[in-house]
């Protein structure tokens, strides 16, 4: 069951929205107190089981028949554990939400709010935005980003123009990818009758799209000076990844989980790199 569960929250996916926390915390406080260490743990466990395990549930008449369910791009939890995962989802985010609603400002509430809600909007009737072409992938772009903007919330501050641009360019990347990744399950998508912006798209249109996001993204962090101009580059290997589907077709979609099926290493890399990044600006400005 332990082994169930934690499938069910996607361990390799964890840094992706504990990492965006934690750097905009330390960036604008400088510092590791109570509320750093409270907000990564939330967004590292908790916030993943959440997202991901509200997900299976919701999702496994269709996960059922799709062939890529079943390992690290998704669980297949039995309908017996289904209650299990969502009054444990809900338990564990309990005490993390007290205390940081305890240690921030109202404003930081609301953040923390519309970033709850989309985890569970996303997949949970009678919202379904996952089923909303267009909205689902801004959705599951919010399920990224808000943590950042949540850090510099909580931390007292407000995004400027810098901070403001960078968040924007995660957002687009956010988008980006989702839109990608839904681009390898149009054909299980359609027959389960469920509607996604890859099927409403087609396959190659919406590569094209996640492709412009991407690159537009990159364009965006070359206006945000050092260090943020050289990440960047960091758009390219996304690009490369998803660039040689740009015209795959709707019958062969699936061959799509190649190129994201990179994106597991590439994250990593990536998030390595803006860390160096990270590293460099902080000592040059301490």
């Amino acid at each position: 069951m332990i082994g169930e569960l934690l499938a069910a929250s996607r361990p390799l996916s964890w840094i992706n929205t504990a990492f965006p926390f934690a750097a905009a915390y330390l960036l604008v406080t400088g510092q590791v107190d109570a509320a750093l260490v409270i907000g990564t743990i939330f967004f590292l466990v908790p916030y993943n089981f959440a997202m991901y395990g509200i997900n299976d549930v919701f999702d496994y008449a269709s996960d059922v028949a799709n062939p890529r369910k079943g390992g690290v791009e998704g669980a297949l939890l039995a309908p017996s554990r289904h209650r299990l995962v969502l009054v444990g989802a809900a338990l564990a985010c309990l005490p993390f939400v007290i205390a940081l609603v305890v240690l921030g400002p109202p404003l930081s509430w609301l953040a923390l709010a519309v970033s709850l809600f989309a985890v569970v909007a996303y997949s949970a009737p009678p919202f379904r935005f996952k089923e909303i072409p267009v909205l689902d992938s801004i959705t599951s772009s919010v399920h990224f980003c808000s943590p950042a903007l949540y850090g510099i919330l909580l931390a007292g501050e407000l995004p400027g123009l810098t901070s403001g641009t960078i968040l924007l360019a995660f957002f687009l990347w956010g988008m980006a990818s989702h839109a990608f990744g839904a681009v390898q399950d149009v054909v299980p998508d359609r027959e389960g009758g469920i509607a996604s912006i890859a099927t409403v798209l087609g396959a190659a249109r919406t590569v094209r799209l996640a492709l412009a996001l991407w690159t537009l993204a990159g364009a965006l962090m070359l206006t945000t000076g050092w260090p943020g101009a050289w990440a960047a580059l960091l758009a390219i290997p996304y690009l490369l990844a998803a660039g040689p589907f740009a015209r795959i077709s709707d019958e062969k979609s699936g061959r799509a989980n190649r190129g994201w099926r990179h994106f597991l290493w590439i994250n990593y890399l990536c998030g390595f790199l803006v860390t160096m990044l990270l590293i460099g600006y902080a000592l040059t400005t301490a």
